[in-house]
């Protein structure tokens, strides 16, 4: 679990008061991955105070972070600095979360990042690392992976070493988020919650945070009695509670399919959950009839046709993806899940997206 978590409007203003305890030192700086996003946006950057090597790293999240751009990132920071860094601080998305954690953890485990995808690989904590989520949804901020696509497959690095030791959760940061990508990444957690609540490594631990995200869901997307503000406050709340419950459960068949979007279309996270959920009738029907109100409440329009010119080989790259996601499957569908889940029946989803 993350150790350190503050909470509330204008919290991010509390930055350097939780960061100057862990400087090791004037050759030792705080490394700052921020969405790119912000690139001139005086509102955040002019509250986050440089001294000595402390550096600003302006990150692009069009495409999702890949193994090859961590090395990257970890190659730098050797090269430039004699020290290790104090500390990681991640401010953005997702994306920017999931290369934060992963930059703490390879600068102090040997090799390159893309051997490290998987599960319970990574032998040493990572430097300190900070988590500042400046959208809501998809649980970066408390989950024990960050999702990387690799030369052979997008998969996360799982481990007990990955969680944030800090995470400042300012609602405020939230308020310019453009409207589809606040409900795509909203779905996020929703999907979260669904797949979590009806998978066969729930328990009650992960079931009462994935019932509590699973309310504020409901009372951001479908009701109207809350202000602006209030929403965003509920929507923090339900991100950082979907993402405890699948940290203590699993995510399941939408997700699976969503990785072979991402590594072969280099969809995004978030419309990739959306796009693939939109046809899993068969497998949440509640679930998948609250969020085709919710698309319409909201007037999203998804993409259609993303698959309609792939070749059986890219079918193919997208169905290994999916497939070698077996604990999403066996929590979604059971031990036996390799009889249901079949290639076929696979191809037979993608082909209608």
């Amino acid at each position: 679990m993350v150790s350190k978590v503050v909470f509330g409007r204008g919290s991010f203003n509390q930055l350097e008061d939780i960061l100057s305890p862990n400087r090791k030192g004037r050759k030792a700086p705080f490394i700052y991955y921020v969405d790119d996003v912000f690139k001139g946006n005086h509102w955040l950057t002019s509250r986050i105070r440089l001294s000595y090597l402390d550096k600003i790293i302006y990150v692009s999240t069009k495409e999702e972070p890949k193994t090859s751009q961590i090395d990257k990132y970890v190659e730098d920071i050797i090269l430039e600095y004699s020290e290790l860094p104090s500390g990681i601080i991640g401010i953005g998305g997702g994306t920017v979360m999931d290369i934060s954690k992963a930059v703490s953890l390879m600068l102090t485990n040997k090799g390159e990042s893309k051997d490290y995808q998987g599960w319970d690989k990574i032998k040493h904590p990572g430097i300190y690392h900070v988590g500042i989520p400046t959208i809501s949804g998809t649980g970066a901020e408390v989950s024990r992976t960050t999702i990387l696509t690799g030369p052979e497959r997008k998969l996360g690095i799982n481990s007990d070493y990955t969680p944030f030791d800090q995470v400042i959760l300012d609602p405020e940061l939230t308020k310019d988020v453009p409207k589809d990508q606040w409900f795509y990444t909203g779905m996020d957690c929703y999907v979260h919650c669904v797949e979590s609540l009806n998978g066969t490594y729930l328990n009650a631990f992960s079931q009462s945070y994935g019932e509590k995200a699973l309310s504020l869901c409901k009372e951001v997307f479908i009701e109207d009695s809350l202000t602006r503000e209030e929403a965003q406050d509920k929507l923090m709340m339900a991100s950082w509670h979907g993402g405890m419950s699948i940290a203590y459960s699993q995510v399941g068949v939408a997700h699976a399919m969503s990785y072979g979007l991402g590594f072969l279309l280099g969809i995004k996270h978030g419309i990739g959950n959306c796009i693939v959920f939109d046809h899993l009738e068969d497998y949440y029907p509640e679930g998948v009839a609250l969020f085709k109100k919710m698309k319409e409440k909201h007037g999203i329009t998804l993409p259609k046709g993303i698959c309609a010119e792939l070749s059986q080989n890219e079918f193919d790259k997208m169905i290994d993806v999916a497939l070698s996601l077996e604990p999403l499957w066996e929590n979604a569908i059971g031990k036996n899940w390799q009889k249901e889940m079949t290639r076929a029946r696979l191809l037979e989803l993608y082909k209608k997206m």
